[in-house]
């Protein structure tokens, strides 16, 4: 089977702000290798990794400290060698100069970079905000720094797209030299306030990429159906694939899953369904450009 048939599985193991108390995300360097060799054993070859702090009283919240991100990519890499990691660089402001350092520092082989800006809102049925209404900002400015550093240290950026002009904006990155090589595009679809997950929309993405692009659906939000329905579009339409406690905590039957291994086992199922076969570790680090 050659390689543009092979459907690279990425899984994004932990959330940003998940509750470890609430729900079983993995947030240690143990838990963290843990989630990735039960993602690695089950199909997936891309580990998408948010770091959470384990200083005592911090919550879990995000951090970019050295010595904890150090932590738990040691242990990734440790347990799991071959598996590629790709690593999470989304933070509100102007002040990246923590996910930069990181960058910097441990030269991940993949890591995201959030390509456009979004009012990131959520409305309840009784019409209150959820939560304060947030600007996820992410000016051409800032893309550029991410990618600046990122171009330094031969990390591929995999471009996180909310919305179709952010989908359209990537060509234009490239067509000004602000990265080098084939483009590798995440369609974020599920947000309230973004792309809604329908799988008629993905024709029409798929159609404003950039050439020679690589492409995903990151599937998230409520309705399990749809999120799995996505994800067979996907296939269907020549893309690759994530899943994760990230993105979702239901299997396709409804049932809540209690790691990320049973997520990804599902998704591979259905890419085999699909006639198409997922792409090994090596394969996929030469789909996706990687070189070291």
């Amino acid at each position: 089977m050659a390689y543009k048939d092979k459907v690279v599985v990425t899984c994004a193991v932990t959330g940003v702000l998940t509750d470890p108390g609430r729900f079983n995300v993995p947030v240690t360097p143990e838990q963290m290798a843990s989630a990735a060799q039960q993602a690695f054993d089950a199909g997936a070859t891309i580990v998408h990794a948010h770091f959470r702090s384990q200083q005592p009283g911090a919550g879990a919240w995000p951090t970019w400290d050295l010595k904890e991100v150090g932590d738990i990519l040691a242990a990734i890499k440790g347990r799991v060698p071959r598996m590629i990691i790709n690593m999470s660089t989304g933070m509100v402001g102007a002040d990246i100069s923590g996910p930069l350092a990181c960058l910097n520092t441990f030269k991940p082989d993949m890591a995201a970079c959030n390509a456009g800006s979004l009012n990131y809102l959520k409305i309840r049925k009784d019409g209150i905000w959820a939560w304060s209404p947030i600007l996820f900002d992410n000016p051409v400015e800032k893309v550029k720094a991410f990618l600046d550093v990122m171009t330094a240290n031969h990390i591929i950026p995999e471009f996180e797209c909310f919305d179709t002009g952010i989908v359209r904006s990537v060509g234009m990155y490239q067509a000004c030299g602000m990265f080098k090589g084939d483009p590798h595009l995440s369609f974020v679809m599920g947000v309230d306030s973004g792309m809604p997950a329908r799988g008629d929309l993905l024709p029409i993405l798929k159609d404003e990429l950039p050439p020679n692009a690589h492409w995903q659906v990151i599937a998230t939000g409520p309705g399990r159906e749809k999120i799995w329905d996505l994800h067979r579009k996907c296939i269907e339409l020549g893309g690759n694939v994530r899943t994760g406690l990230e993105d979702t905590f239901y299997l396709p039957n409804g049932e809540k899953a209690t790691g990320n291994g049973q997520l990804v086992e599902a998704l591979v199922k259905i890419v085999r369904e699909m006639g198409r076969e997922v792409a090994s570790a090596a394969e996929a680090r030469v789909i996706m450009g990687i070189d070291h």
